[in-house]
């Protein structure tokens, strides 16, 4: 069987006599190849972004991210910044790790080896067909994430995923994949080096831009964006500001009275 990229070994060697800037140098020409990559895949990408806003508008149908190990965090991560940043329920984007929680901040033994258990993690949630579910594995050959979507596909869910092999057992188990093929890594086999930032790009994408098809981003403002720290609440009064064209204390006193830059703007326009 071919090696697979992201086990390939680095086009770098002997890096413990590289100096500190030698380093630093080599690992950003590596990170500029991401961009380029994910480039390349576009298309693929505004398939998914297209059918998971349709699932969620139409039937408020929900997308979960599963993963193991860092593309399990970051997962999670891209899904809890969702309802601060759009003012969506935690309920609408939710990323589930292998291992469970304590798995975000200490390695959980053989949990990304179970195939069974992601389909368990995700009926608790009362999963339906109207749901979207996307695995994220950097190999391609997780257990639990080949576990989880192919279950969810047998079940009439849609399916997607992000890996960083070409042609791997993740990409062949649903319908929507998405490969970002970086090359090899800085340091050989570290994914979470370059396929991490590339899974994260991606990851930014799809939420980001299904959040702007909803409806939740109002011209380039996050309109609907929890105010939970004086830095978000004076963005929205500077948001009110430049809509309104209004001064700054009359714009203070609409976010006070309405908690929300949208509906402060949309009562204030009545």
């Amino acid at each position: 069987m071919n090696k697979r990229t992201t086990e390939q070994g680095s086009l770098y060697n002997d890096l413990e006599k590289m100096d500190t800037l030698q380093l630093l140098t080599n690992i950003n020409n590596e990170d500029k190849k991401v961009a380029e990559a994910i480039e390349k895949i576009l298309p693929n990408i505004e398939k998914l972004v297209d059918v998971i806003a349709s699932k969620i508008s139409s039937s408020q149908g929900r997308l979960f991210y599963i993963g193991a190990g860092t593309s399990g965090r970051l997962g999670v991560l891209d899904a809890s910044e969702c309802p601060p940043t759009f003012g969506v329920s935690d309920n609408v984007i939710i990323g589930l790790i292998a291992g469970g929680d304590v798995a975000l901040r200490k390695a959980v033994e053989n949990a990304e080896d179970n195939k069974n258990q992601a389909w368990e993690d995700l009926k608790e949630y009362n999963i339906t067909e109207n749901d979207v579910v996307i695995g994220i594995a950097a190999s391609g050959t997780t257990p639990y994430v080949i576990g989880g979507v192919k279950r969810a596909r047998e079940n009439g869910l849609i399916t997607g995923c992000i890996t960083n092999n070409a042609d791997s057992p993740l990409s062949e188990a649903v319908e929507f994949p998405i490969e970002i093929v970086v090359g090899p890594e800085f340091v050989t086999g570290s994914t979470r080096m370059k396929s991490g930032t590339a899974q994260k790009l991606v990851l930014n994408m799809i939420s980001t831009a299904v959040m702007i098809k909803l409806g939740r981003v109002k011209g380039n403002k996050m309109v609907d964006m929890q105010l939970s720290n004086n830095k978000l609440v004076d963005r929205g009064i500077k948001m009110i500001m430049e809509e309104l064209n209004i001064e700054e204390d009359e714009a203070s006193k609409l976010l006070e009275k309405y908690k929300n830059v949208r509906l402060a703007i949309q009562n204030h326009k009545k």
